[in-house]
């Protein structure tokens, strides 16, 4: 910034003569060990860098520029979930740790974004998860789709449950994206191989079947249940209020305990009903050793408790899932809802 390019009223300013009494150079390249230190220090466990011109990120390129204008950068990040407490059929155990770990990482990221601000780089850090653009809702409502990026950065590869494995943390894991307006030193790469065992716990966990043996994934069936309590679920719920004659009508409806759970995740954050499929993935260098020494053992601790817990299952009517939870697991209650999305 030159005094030339500024008039003479302005140039007066006391801000404006601090600013330009002070020698400033603009900012370039981002060195990768230095951010990479950064965000370690922020409170990440691992991170990686991807290029938005990475033709793998090609979808995002869109979405990304809208939310920060010139973005050239994505930063990924990484952060540890306890794996027994996700494991714990206590599910309110599970769902706090995808909170608090959910809190570490949006704390972590808005350090970095800190840093790289005070470094002279423009970045934001969206979400790692919630809050999200609900008014393009049911349509994308995400920013930036933490998976692909953390795949392209190399930290990880998406197993058969559509969750991306880390090589050494496993599938515990939540992931973030800081988007920033500057090149890194150097990108990552993918990894040359799959954490995934192809065990097909994941499979064999997954409560309404969502999960296919040969790789399919039904995504509505997995919406529908593990997201009960997150917008279509919440919508049906409100509509079944809407519909009925009277309390004593909505009570032959909804039970208390279902009253109670959606008031929980209203109140405190949105529950999940499942996330099986993570909790008893063995991939990972810190995770497998229990599999390898005894996977009988294994899938007694981890699998049965939860294929074995007596919850309700939400299905949509006339669906696989409503066969596959009545087939597999007849000590669970089937419960027929709708999706709460116009025209599914």
């Amino acid at each position: 910034m030159t005094p030339e390019r500024i008039s003479a009223r302005l140039a007066d300013h006391p801000t404006v003569r601090k600013v330009l009494a002070r020698k400033t150079e603009k900012p370039g390249v981002i060195d990768a060990d230095w951010l990479r230190q950064v965000c370690l220090d922020a409170g990440a466990d691992d991170v990686a860098f991807a290029s938005v011109d990475n033709p793998d990120l090609a979808g995002e390129r869109e979405h990304v520029d809208a939310a920060l204008p010139g973005t050239k950068s994505f930063i990924s990040l990484v952060v540890k979930m306890n794996r027994d407490n996700v494991r714990s059929t206590a599910r309110s155990v599970a769902n706090q740790e995808f909170h608090r770990s959910g809190e570490i990482m949006n704390e972590a990221a808005h350090r970095v974004t800190r840093a790289l601000e005070e470094a002279g780089y423009r970045a934001i850090n969206p979400s790692m998860s919630f809050p999200m653009e609900m008014d393009k809702f049911p349509g994308r409502i995400w920013v930036v789709a933490h998976k692909p990026v953390a795949v392209a950065a190399g930290l990880g590869v998406m197993g058969i449950h559509r969750n991306v494995i880390h090589p050494k943390f496993g599938n515990f894991i939540l992931l973030g994206t800081i988007l920033v307006a500057a090149p890194v030193s150097s990108y990552g790469e993918p990894l040359d191989y799959s954490p995934c065992l192809e065990c097909k716990l994941c499979v064999a966990a997954c409560p309404v079947g969502a999960i296919k043996k040969n790789g399919d994934f039904d995504f509505v069936a997995c919406s529908v249940h593990n997201y009960r309590e997150f917008m279509g679920g919440f919508t049906d719920w409100a509509q079944t209020i809407a519909d009925s004659a009277d309390a004593d009508d909505f009570r032959s409806r909804v039970s208390d305990s279902e009253n109670a759970s959606m008031w929980q995740s209203l109140s405190f954050k949105a529950n999940y009903k499942a996330a099986y499929c993570l909790a008893v993935c063995p991939a990972g260098e810190d995770v497998i050793e229990p599999y390898l020494e005894d996977r009988k053992g294994f899938m007694d601790l981890v699998l049965k408790p939860l294929q074995e817990k007596k919850e309700t299952l939400y299905v949509l009517p006339n669906s696989e899932a409503k066969a596959h939870a009545e087939r597999r697991y007849p000590h669970k209650q089937v419960k027929v809802v709708d999706s709460g999305i116009r025209g599914r």
